[in-house]
């Protein structure tokens, strides 16, 4: 019983002494350049977005905090950097729809980003909108489900590749609708575009600031956005739900994490200063500009976002037969 009681206390002192070290470290962090690894090259909306973050916690912090873009193998070899990291508070990365929620269905990873990696807050969300060729006769997304049923796997779509927003929405929507409107991927979001102007392809789920020349051009037509509320740039334009399609919601999102195991005072200390950054308004018009609405949450509220984006997505992966390049 002694032996017992001992042991019990030695546990509750080591305990006790790694919850200060924690706290003395919290307290005199960061000591030294933070890096915020990003899952794809630089110019791109994730990119863009996270810079404009850097900056302004590098301001925050009193700390440089330095952009690492790692592209390749549709972020899995970002997460991995990131999961492989110290758990120090000096590694964070950029996380979104797919390397979180997809690529665990998608691919044998050797990580799992709901157990390696620790929720920060999430950011932003940003919608998608529906768009066709206007060559396409129809003028609402309750026509195009009825055209698309009528000549099952003639219609297609355009996505940015495998596992991308777009090709997401796509199969749910395929899964919502009941209908068959064959996917065809592209190396990047440009030619997926380029395509569907051209009239190559018959519709896409694009992000509001990338076709939004474009539709105002009327070089192509927009049905619906995918958002549960109507987007502030697009007020005229319905949402799925509101167009007659329930269920059918997709949003790409935001999101700072850090490998599992940060110390709690750290990932509140980044946590603070993020959500500071959300209220300044050249972040919020930055974030506007990129299509995005502010969201700005909790660790908690986050890791909870994170479960049922995984969730959600792995049932689509399921369902849709999706299969990764």
């Amino acid at each position: 019983m002694l032996k017992a009681s001992s042991a019990l206390l030695a546990a509750a002192a080591v305990a006790m002494t790694l919850s200060c070290a924690h706290a003395a470290d919290a307290q005199q962090y960061p000591v030294k350049p933070v890096r915020l690894i990003i899952a794809y090259a630089a110019g791109g909306g994730t990119d863009t977005v996270g810079r404009v973050f850097a900056q302004k916690l590098s301001e925050g912090l009193g700390r440089q905090v330095i952009v690492d873009n790692r592209p390749g193998a549709n972020g899995n070899i970002a997460t991995e950097v990131a999961v492989k990291s110290q758990p120090d508070g000096y590694t964070m990365i950029m996380g979104n729809i797919g390397p979180i929620g997809v690529n665990p269905h998608l691919y044998k990873l050797a990580f799992d980003p709901l157990r390696d990696l620790a929720p920060v807050t999430l950011i932003a969300t940003a919608p998608l909108l529906v768009v066709v060729h206007p060559s396409l006769p129809v003028n609402s997304l309750k026509e195009l489900i009825a055209l698309a049923k009528r000549e099952p796997g003639k219609l297609s779509y355009s996505s940015a590749g495998v596992g991308s927003s777009n090709h997401l929405a796509g199969a749910l929507f395929n899964i919502e609708a009941g209908v068959d409107v064959v996917h065809i991927p592209y190396k990047g979001a440009a030619p997926a575009l380029t395509d569907l102007i051209a009239g190559q392809v018959q519709l896409s789920f694009q992000t509001l600031p990338s076709v939004g020349g474009n539709v105002k051009s009327k070089r192509l037509k927009p049905l619906a956005v995918t958002s549960a509320r109507r987007a502030s740039t697009y007020p005229e334009v319905p949402t799925a739900a509101e167009a007659g399609l329930k269920g059918f919601e997709v949003s790409a999102w935001y999101s700072i994490l850090v490998p599992a195991g940060t110390p709690r005072p750290i990932i509140e200390r980044l946590n603070g200063e993020i959500l500071k950054a959300l209220k300044q308004k050249d972040v919020v018009d930055r974030l506007q500009t990129e299509g995005a609405e502010v969201a700005g949450t909790s660790p908690e509220e986050f890791g909870e976002f994170m479960r049922r984006e995984t969730a959600k997505w792995g049932r689509v992966v399921k369902l849709s037969g999706m299969k990764a390049d």
